[in-house]
């Protein structure tokens, strides 16, 4: 058997990192249940992205553009922003990733928000820069203690808006106001990876990236777009970020499948109104109904996503309400690694799985009262 000192060992930076852990679609025991784990689009995606994908099915042996210049420049068109000033990756992470590896490293901090998405920490770690975690305010960002912990080795500052886990959403003032206050060699990832889901869909934080060298906005098709499965995400920033970005992004990184498909789905503006509007009337509705369970001890943080997350402050635990949906046939996110253990994220399914999920809390929750 090889030793310690006879075999490759991982730097200690690379140790430190927890590996991601996606939401999961079976239970314990190996059951399928219904995934309301990981903020999917119960509505699927837009059926002229389905026909994109399959259509370019044809040119498998061929090499996807490099670039993603067509879709760049539906990107541009779509959001009214320079296509060249945009660059694409393998879903938001590679480019989170990537922002984080291009402005830090060893000796540098990295700050994001307490219950901020786990990539953040990640990332920073990859690059080993120094994590630094600010305290939230009411599960969301707080742009004063935020900035209390900024100094001469802060080089990256990740928001998630609207947050996730969470759901919290800090106001384009709160984002400017932040801005402000960063030194002007401290990148702000601005991550709205659920943005699509805002009724006032971010002009104001893309003008702040124009007028801006050190602020970087991402978004992802995984979303409100429907296309988890090709991982699609895009970057907008002033040109010498994303010039830095492609210089260590991944060749090839986005299929000409993805490409087809994304363009595809900035096309059918009815899909993403449809899907935004499900959305929100059945947020709105199981929000109620946890509110109706407040003698149980539950709580519904506000949310500006696709998602609830629910806090359990009385009898039951969200460990046991975890398990017991299991038991009910539902998935849903658990993140006590996040330091959520009293909390528990529900996507927000269809109509069926939403009636069915808070039911089944119900179930579970009334006879502790």
């Amino acid at each position: 058997m090889a030793t310690r000192m006879n075999q490759p060992e991982a730097k200690p930076w690379i140790n430190a990192i927890h590996a991601y852990t996606p939401g999961k679609a079976k239970s314990d025991d190996g059951r399928v249940l219904i995934k309301l784990s990981a903020n999917e689009n119960p509505l699927g995606c837009s059926p002229d992205a389905t026909a994109a994908l399959v259509a370019t099915q044809t040119s498998l042996a061929r090499y996807p553009d490099p670039a993603s210049t067509a879709l760049r420049e539906a990107l541009g068109g779509h959001y009214g922003l320079e296509s060249d000033q945009i660059v694409c990756g393998t879903g938001s992470d590679e480019l989170l990733n990537l922002a984080a590896m291009g402005y830090a490293g060893a000796g540098d901090e990295i700050i994001y928000v307490r219950y901020g998405f786990s990539v953040y920490d990640i990332a920073a770690r990859k690059c080993a820069a120094t994590v630094v975690v600010a305290p939230d305010k009411d599960y969301g960002t707080d742009v004063d203690a935020l900035l209390a912990l900024v100094n001469d080795k802060t080089r990256v500052v990740f928001v998630a808006n609207p947050n996730n886990p969470t759901g919290t959403y800090a106001t384009d003032d709160e984002i400017a106001r932040l801005h402000a206050g960063l030194p002007a060699q401290c990148l702000l990832v601005l991550d709205q990876a659920y943005g699509e889901y805002l009724d006032n869909d971010g002009p104001a934080s893309f003008d702040l990236a124009r007028r801006h060298g050190n602020i970087l906005i991402t978004r992802t098709f995984s979303k409100i777009y429907g296309l988890a499965a090709e991982r699609i995400g895009w970057a907008y920033g002033q040109p010498h970020l994303i010039e830095t970005m492609n210089r260590i992004r991944a060749p090839f990184n986005v299929t000409a499948a993805g490409q087809a498909a994304a363009i595809a789905a900035l096309g059918d503006a009815e899909f993403v109104s449809k899907s935004r509007e499900y959305n929100r009337i059945g947020r709105e509705w199981m929000a109620g109904e946890i509110a109706g369970l407040s003698n149980h001890g539950l709580k519904a943080v506000p949310s500006w996503a696709n998602f609830l997350m629910v806090m359990f402050e009385g009898a039951v635990s969200a460990e046991t309400a975890y398990k017991g949906l299991m038991d009910a046939g539902y998935i849903v996110r658990w993140l006590p690694g996040q330091g959520l253990g009293n909390g528990l994220r529900i996507t927000i399914g269809t109509e069926d799985e939403n009636r069915g999920v808070v039911d089944a809390l119900r179930m579970i929750v009334e006879p502790h009262s």
